[in-house]
């Protein structure tokens, strides 16, 4: 069963983001876009939808203005270059606020609160260790889904980072820093100013080093403390 969206915003351009990153999720069907409210607002009270990714500020109507005039409870994901309007989103018990421009990993999040509430109201079950966690990066300028478990280390390289796994490597435009705070903070640990490593894949240290798989790995001095507490207990 797939869950139906539907994308209302006057810029072109914000609904094409959104279009690009829902080609990563099969799950999902945008099944209407609509740069004009009151088009947007007729489909969704004629039509099955799960879901509205909503912008606020529109000509003709507002956001808030479409959400008050819905005929059936219909989830709501506000879209806006407008962080002010948060409060008032949420009174009006949207799923989600999302303020552009809208990084992929918070519009995962997103998706990920989307299918909770979906399931949970369709009482659909799910088997959460089957579940394999996953990043999605830019390669090639296409979105490269890589499951967490096969990731070795992930190297920074100026404005690029080196994410190597099990049995290839990806680079990406993004920053060490940024990625690392994507990454499970029980399973993966910043070792040097240039690497964050995955802890279960570590084989052995031998000094200041690390070794993972063929990789040697070097432990930066003012993380070398913490890495061996963290690694050695």
């Amino acid at each position: 069963m797939k869950i139906k969206c539907v994308l209302i915003d006057d810029e072109p351009l914000a609904i094409k983001v959104l279009l690009n990153y829902f080609d990563n999720f099969s799950e999902f069907e945008v099944i209407g876009t609509f740069n004009n409210s009151l088009e947007g607002l007729e489909f969704i009270n004629t039509n099955s939808v799960d879901v509205v990714f909503l912008d606020i500020n529109m000509p003709m109507m507002t956001g808030f203005e479409l959400i008050s005039l819905l005929e059936k409870k219909t989830r709501i994901i506000i879209t806006t270059a407008f962080r002010e309007f948060a409060a008032e989103s949420y009174d009006l018990e949207v799923l989600d606020y999302l303020v552009k421009p809208i990084p992929l990993p918070r519009f995962i999040k997103s998706i990920h609160k989307i299918e909770a509430d979906f399931n949970l109201k369709n009482n659909i079950k799910v088997d959460n260790h089957r579940i394999e966690p996953h990043i999605f990066i830019k390669v090639d300028k296409k979105m490269v889904k890589i499951n967490i478990d096969e990731i070795l280390f992930i190297e920074g390289m100026k404005e690029y980072i080196k994410v190597a796994t099990t049995d290839k490597t990806y680079i990406t435009h993004k920053s060490l820093t940024s990625l690392t705070e994507e990454m499970p903070a029980d399973r993966f640990m910043r070792i040097h100013k240039s690497f964050t490593i995955a802890l279960n894949k570590v084989k052995s240290i031998e000094g200041n080093r690390i070794h993972i798989n063929s990789y040697t790995i070097p432990i930066g001095r003012n993380y070398s403390k913490e890495v061996k507490i963290r690694i050695l207990e």
